[in-house]
């Protein structure tokens, strides 16, 4: 069987990212160069063709999407269960984005509210996580955000945001 056809096959059927490490360690007898050059060839074919499936690199890993113009089309046939989030919890997840790894403490500083419920909202979604703790006094916890709000907002890495300079350009 054909390496490309494979890869293709292992990222139609994969619900999350897939990372090259993972596609290297479970595709047997071939070498890395190998897998590289499959999956270049791969992401060339999808993403430079008239498709309405490309394949992007998201949260440290690859991925077979649906273009993004096709959303009205496959919302109405897809009831996907929307990450929706109010103003408060998305102001907060932004804060965290931004700021990671951030206390809970500075967190309602910079929002000027306490947090709890947003930031309570936003571990339950999966979309942020506990970092560890702080130096400080009291030790805090610090929390980041996650794998899955890398896929869901459609980043490879947190270095993807776009920067307050490109915000305020907009």
């Amino acid at each position: 069987m054909e390496l490309k056809r494979i890869i293709e096959a292992i990222l139609f059927v994969s619900p999350r990212p897939v990372s090259f490490k993972g596609l290297f360690k479970k595709i047997e007898g071939c070498s890395i160069k190998d897998v590289e050059k499959a999956l270049n060839e791969l992401i060339r074919e999808y993403n430079y063709s008239d498709r309405a499936i490309e394949v992007v690199q998201v949260s440290g890993g690859f991925q077979m999407r649906t273009r993004v113009e096709f959303k009205d089309w496959i919302r109405r046939f897809v009831r996907e269960k929307d990450v929706e989030l109010t103003k408060s919890v998305l102001e907060t997840l932004a804060t965290i984005a931004y700021k990671q790894p951030v206390t809970k403490k500075e967190v309602d500083a910079i929002r000027g509210v306490d947090s709890s419920r947003a930031i309570k909202n936003l571990l339950n979604k999966r979309l942020v996580e506990i970092a560890g703790r702080d130096d400080e006094i009291g030790k805090a916890i610090t929390f980041r955000t996650t794998g899955k709000f890398l896929e869901v907002y459609g980043l490879n890495s947190i270095e993807d945001l776009p920067t307050l300079r490109e915000l305020e350009s907009i």
